[in-house]
């Protein structure tokens, strides 16, 4: 399979110096992602909604309600757009028009198709699942045929695709940089908090390893390489 995503779709023409089309930048963008925003059209009417999605290779993976106007007609084959969107920072620049944020998105389009086959949808489902937390899939009950019926699974291949970033510090005019007012970026970043256990858990239900490893693992991670040193900023 071609490396390249690009094609007149998805060629990019505003900064290209800040894009992407080869698989590895693309992919490492969606993995890191939560949730996507899918884009399509129904009745003449443009809508974008948000979902969690899971990338299984070469495939994107969409769910939701069997019921779902919006899912029975992505499955109808009609044209989609899902974009993932991660923010790094605020860009705080010395003038007005120069403010902006540190980003890194991917754009897919194509047309999805629905996974009807029980034993693929269920694989599809753990993919999703494991996606949000590792190791998750295997502690909870599975899927029952009636809950496998209700839901619609969706396979965007991922063919066509850019991503686009933008990181660093403001890019100012050069006569504003003399001007004595402070510029620079404001980090942001997702960390995991304390788990909040369900006030209807059973007694015997403990927190998992696999929770324990996911906030310990993230959260030393973000310190590490996402908060600065706040003296930098005062």
């Amino acid at each position: 399979m071609a490396d390249s995503l690009e094609t007149e779709r998805t060629r990019l023409r505003r900064k290209p110096s800040r894009g992407a089309h080869n698989r590895d930048a693309i992919y490492a963008i969606l993995d890191d992602g939560f949730v996507c925003h899918v884009g399509f059209s129904w009745e003449e009417q443009p809508y974008v909604l948000p979902m969690v999605y899971a990338r299984d290779g070469d495939l994107l993976l969409l769910h939701g309600a069997q019921a779902g106007r919006m899912f029975r007609t992505l499955a109808a084959g009609v044209p989609v757009c899902a974009t993932v969107t991660l923010l790094d920072g605020l860009v705080l620049a010395r003038s007005a028009r120069m403010h902006s944020v540190n980003y890194r998105s991917a754009v897919v389009l194509g047309e999805a198709s629905e996974i009807t086959d029980h034993v693929d949808k269920t694989a599809a489902l753990k993919c999703i699942v494991e996606r949000v937390i590792p190791g998750r899939w295997r502690d909870v009950r599975q899927p029952n045929p009636r809950e496998l019926r209700e839901t619609t699974l969706l396979a965007l291949p991922i063919r066509e695709a850019s991503a686009k970033s933008r990181s660093g510090p403001p890019i100012d005019y050069e006569d504003d940089y003399a001007a004595s007012v402070w510029a620079g970026e404001i980090p942001l970043v997702t960390i995991p908090l304390a788990p909040l256990a369900d006030t209807r858990l059973a007694k015997d239900s403990l927190l998992p390893e696999y929770v324990k490893e996911y906030v310990d693992k993230v959260a030393r991670g973000a310190t590490s390489f996402r908060i600065p040193d706040v003296k930098r900023y005062r």
